[in-house]
Parts: C-alpha cells; structure tokens; sequence
C-alpha cells in the first residue's frame, strides 16, 4: 500500500506557484491497479517520484507498507560511463539479487546485442528505453510504477516480450500508470483517478474518471 495523508506539493515557476497537490489524501492498495489521468504539466511525473521517494512533499505524509519500483524510465541509479552489463550488475547487488541472473534477464528482454556491453552515453533514446524497462522487470515488486505507460520503442520484439512479461507480473503485483491518454490505462488498470486542481478524484472504473477527466479538458 501507498498512503497519502494531507500531502502538498508545490514548485515556483518563476512568475507563479504551481500547486501539484493541496493537502491531498488517498491511497494505492495492493491488488488494485490504479491509473491516474493527468494533462500535461500538471505533475504526472511529480506524483509517480513522490511515490517512489525521489521526491518529499512539502507538507503531510507519505507511508509505504510494500515493496515499491523506480520509476520506469528513470535512471538516476545508473552510470551513463559504464555498461549495460556493469549496470545491471550494480543495482542487482543494491536490491540484493544475483547479478548474473539480472544480466541474463535484462540481456535477453532489451535485446541490444552488442550493444550490452557498450556506455549507455552512446545508446539512443529508444535503446535507454529498452534497457530501463528491462532493468525495471528484472526485479519483482509488489507495485510498479510507470510515468505515461510503455517506452517509445519500434522494436515490436521488445514491446511482445516486454507487454508479456508485464502482465504477467500484474497477476501478483499492482501498478500505478500516470498519463494524459485513457488508453494507455485501460491496458492494466481497473480503477482510474484524475489529477485536478492539486486533488487526486479515485473513481471505481475509468469511464467514471474519464468522464471528469474530459469535463476539465
């Protein structure tokens, strides 16, 4: 479970205050994937780092009582001057997990080849896509969470192993997907929420949080 209690969250954009959350309260429970609608620019990737605890709020509190991902995508615990390989290696010892087994898996869903043993400096965005989604699935946590759904990638081998592998992580984990399209939830999520006016409105079912959703466009 992810709870919020009475959390605020704010940033100066130089000419005004752009609340992200005004003593917001809710919670993410185990078992109920959750799919939050937000437009752009309203703190999508704020919220998903919250959670994750790259990000503290201003005010209230945030408590966790499961086994919470990174962010996919993000890559603040990788070294851009080192490989693939020696990357996966390092966090497979920071979580505690065998390296080669890591390697292995993370080799066989990027499918980068040669590539795997180069610096991630010299990967193109869609090959650091790859390898960050891949990095992310070798490690099995109870909620996952994910800034606007699948990486960009035209590797269609990568999106069906990758899609395959994420649902069937879903069976026994939860996951929370921040994006401004309903269609990337309705993938993986039964219930939905929107991010409004510094609020996050849950609703049982995403027609319900799309039709608010849609009323605020």
């Amino acid at each position: 479970m992810i709870e919020f209690r009475d959390v605020s969250k704010s940033f100066w954009t130089g000419t005004q205050r752009k609340v992200i959350l005004d003593r917001a309260s809710f919670r993410v429970e185990l078992g109920n994937s959750l799919g939050i609608l937000a437009g752009n620019g309203t703190g999508k990737t704020t919220i998903i780092n919250m959670m994750a605890g790259l990000e503290k709020p201003d005010e209230g509190s945030i408590r966790k009582t499961s086994r919470v991902s990174f962010p996919l995508g993000f890559m603040g615990g990788v070294n851009n001057k080192h490989s693939a390989k020696e990357n996966c290696r390092y966090i497979a010892r920071l979580y505690g997990l065998d390296p080669d087994y890591v390697e292995s898996f993370c080799r066989w869903v990027c499918g980068l080849g040669e590539y795997f043993e180069m610096p991630l400096a010299t990967y193109s965005s869609g090959m650091r896509s790859r390898f960050s989604f891949s990095l992310l699935l070798s490690i099995e946590f109870d909620i996952y969470l994910i800034d606007e759904g699948m990486p960009a990638t035209a590797d269609v081998e990568f999106n069906r192993k990758a899609g395959n592998i994420l649902k069937e992580r879903l069976k026994n984990s939860t996951v929370v997907i921040v994006s401004h399209s309903p269609r990337t939830l309705e993938k993986f999520c039964r219930s939905a929420a929107v991010l409004r006016n510094g609020q996050l409105y849950q609703f049982e079912t995403l027609e319900e949080a799309k039709r608010l959703y849609d009323y605020d466009a």
